[in-house]
């Protein structure tokens, strides 16, 4: 399977990486919107083609499925020519910035026929996998969830520390994880969702802290709360409240309530999120099935977005 990444930064690296230890995945392009970051990168993962113009690769026979790690802005726009051009495609989180655009995607996917994955990557964490395969054999049951999610990001950096050509968003990227991650964890959709942010910053035009809470139809509550001022530690915690146990989880560890840790090394070929997020998209193309977090999986995860984003703007004006 031929696979091109569009978006050389933190992730597309990330991406790089996982995509070098599939069996028989060949990244034969990459995208950057510099191009001398396009050939370096392009160079060291072994792609023929570097480019900064995601058009050369729609037009190449070389390329079978495309993931897109580029600026927020440009996932559905860039997602929905990839398909007009016949290739399959997974799209980092978020899918959109607002619900209409996740919606076309999603219409488009339906349309075509390709396979088209949204990188929802708490699905694929093995701390969280450990959770949910309880809760389907029927030995958990989730009472609550609280997590944390917390930045510092007073400047427009990436994840490395380097300067950003757009800004992130803490609600339809960072807060999108969560909700999504909150509905897939307890099986039922999310009917009732508030929100409160915090004053908006004077250069990035985004609210820098927000508080979300959010309510299943059987009364499962998660409490959410976001900075991009936070100074430490970094990262998001999730604390699970069970019927059987609490459980805490940062990215791939594992504990329970007691500071007990558990071992998730066997849930999965690899501890990696990213790589098992791709190793389910490759392995949707290849068995023509609709992979975990396809785009009509995760589009409630975005109808809840839209509407905080409306009580969040009701809020400001």
């Amino acid at each position: 399977m031929k696979v091109a990444v569009a978006g050389a930064g933190a992730f597309g690296i990330k991406h790089l990486d996982a995509l070098s230890r599939i069996e028989g995945v060949e990244v034969t392009a990459v995208v950057s919107r510099r191009l001398d970051q396009a050939r370096e990168v392009a160079d060291k993962y072994g792609a023929l083609l570097a480019t900064n113009d995601l058009d050369d690769v729609l037009i190449s026979r070389d390329v079978d499925a495309v993931i897109l790690c580029t600026p927020t802005q440009l996932h559905a726009s860039q997602a929905l020519a990839v398909m007009s051009a016949g290739k399959h495609v997974q799209i980092e989180i978020p899918l959109a910035d607002n619900l209409s655009d996740a919606r076309a995607v999603a219409a488009r996917a339906n349309e075509s026929g390709l396979i088209c994955m949204v990188g929802h990557t708490r699905r694929f964490n093995p701390s969280h996998q450990w959770i949910h395969n309880r809760i389907i054999a029927g030995e958990l049951s989730i009472h609550q969830m609280d997590v944390q999610t917390y930045f510092f990001r007073r400047t427009n950096q990436n994840a490395l520390g380097q300067a950003r050509s757009w800004v992130d968003n803490l609600l339809w990227h960072h807060a999108a994880h969560t909700i999504d991650l909150f509905a897939y964890q307890c099986g039922e959709p999310i009917t009732k969702a508030n929100i409160m942010a915090g004053p908006v910053h004077p250069e990035l035009a985004i609210p820098m802290d927000m508080s979300i809470q959010l309510q299943t139809p059987s009364l499962k509550i998660c409490t959410l709360s976001l900075s991009f001022n936070n100074e430490g530690p970094l990262g998001t915690f999730f604390r699970y409240i069970c019927d059987n146990g609490t459980y805490i989880a940062r990215y791939d560890d594992l504990i329970n309530g007691r500071d007990e840790p558990i071992d998730v090394t066997k849930v999965a070929v690899s501890m990696d999120g990213i790589e098992l997020q791709d190793r389910e998209f490759v392995a949707a193309i290849r068995e023509n099935r609709a992979p975990k977090s396809s785009v009509d999986e995760v589009l409630g995860c975005y109808e809840v977005l839209d509407t905080l984003q409306r009580q969040l703007d009701a809020s400001i004006v």
